[in-house]
Parts: structure tokens; C-alpha cells; sequence
């Protein structure tokens, strides 16, 4: 039986181990926007921090509708994270954040006010545990030559 406990571990792995995420947020006249972002950090998988620059559209999106969604794909699942958003002005934490991929997309430095944290406090999770790619493909042709249904792993929904 999967423990509450298993199902957060689950879902802490395929986030730690997926590089980019994909933050969805309702823009300004209502339409969702998806947008590619790095996962700086996460204490827990429902509280994630991403950086940003203030000035932007994004920002000022949350800032009116906090709901966004957050989804997270690795070759070990799936995670798609329900919650809400906020801006943070910690300049202790963006600078335990900043790292050298920061500098790279944003201007100035941790100290530079025009930059910012996201952080996004989660609800609930789905998610997919894969068995593993050539697991996977096993089951798909057994799927398809008609013997049985696939087993592609766990999918569930856990509250954060």
C-alpha cells in the first residue's frame, strides 16, 4: 500500500529531476500563458521558488491571479502541481538561490531590485510514476498486440 509519505517522495524525485518546469498562470485577459522556467529550489514539493524579473508580464499576472499550475516531466513520471503564487522580495533567499543560469537570463545581480522570487505554494499534485522507458515500451506492445492492459505505472493525486 503507497503511503501518503511514498507518494510525496514520488513526486520529489520526477521534480528534482526534471531541469526545466512549464509554469502556467492566467494572463491579464483571462487566457493561460505557459512559460518555461528553472526550479531553483523546492523545501518540500509544495513550496517551489523560481526567479524572475519584476517587470513582466508574468509578474504582473500573478500578482492579480495567483492561480498557477506548475508541470514537471522526467523519464521517471509526471508531476502537475496545483497551487498559488506570490512575489517575494527576500534578497537573503534570491541570493541563496542566484546561481551562474540566473545571469544568464536575468539583468544585474541578486541585489538588483528589479529581480525577484516566485514562489509557489502547492495544493495538490498529480502525478505519474513511469516504470522506466523500455518498461514502458514492453507494455505499450503488449497493449497492442491485445494482451491486457499496459501497466504504465502509478497516476495519482496527493494533497501537498
Amino acid at each position: 500500500m503507497t503511503t501518503h509519505d511514498d507518494q510525496l517522495a514520488t513526486v520529489a524525485e520526477i521534480m528534482e529531476d526534471t531541469r526545466i518546469a512549464v509554469l502556467t498562470y492566467v494572463s491579464a485577459d483571462g487566457a493561460l500563458v505557459s512559460t518555461p522556467m528553472g526550479t531553483q529550489d523546492f523545501e518540500h514539493p509544495g513550496t517551489v521558488w523560481f526567479l524572475t524579473e519584476r517587470d513582466t508580464d508574468k509578474v504582473r499576472a500573478i500578482e492579480a491571479d495567483p492561480r498557477v499550475n506548475v508541470a514537471y516531466a522526467s523519464g521517471d513520471g509526471w508531476v502537475s502541481l496545483t497551487g498559488t503564487a506570490r512575489v517575494s522580495e527576500d534578497r537573503e533567499k534570491l541570493k541563496q538561490l542566484w546561481d551562474l543560469s540566473a545571469g544568464v537570463f536575468m539583468t544585474g545581480g541578486p541585489e538588483d531590485e528589479s529581480n525577484v522570487l516566485l514562489e509557489v505554494s502547492g495544493s495538490s499534485a498529480e502525478y505519474w510514476d513511469s516504470p522506466g522507458k523500455v518498461a514502458s515500451v514492453l507494455e505499450l506492445a503488449k497493449g497492442l498486440v491485445g494482451r491486457g492492459t499496459p501497466d504504465l505505472g502509478d497516476n495519482d493525486t496527493v494533497a501537498l
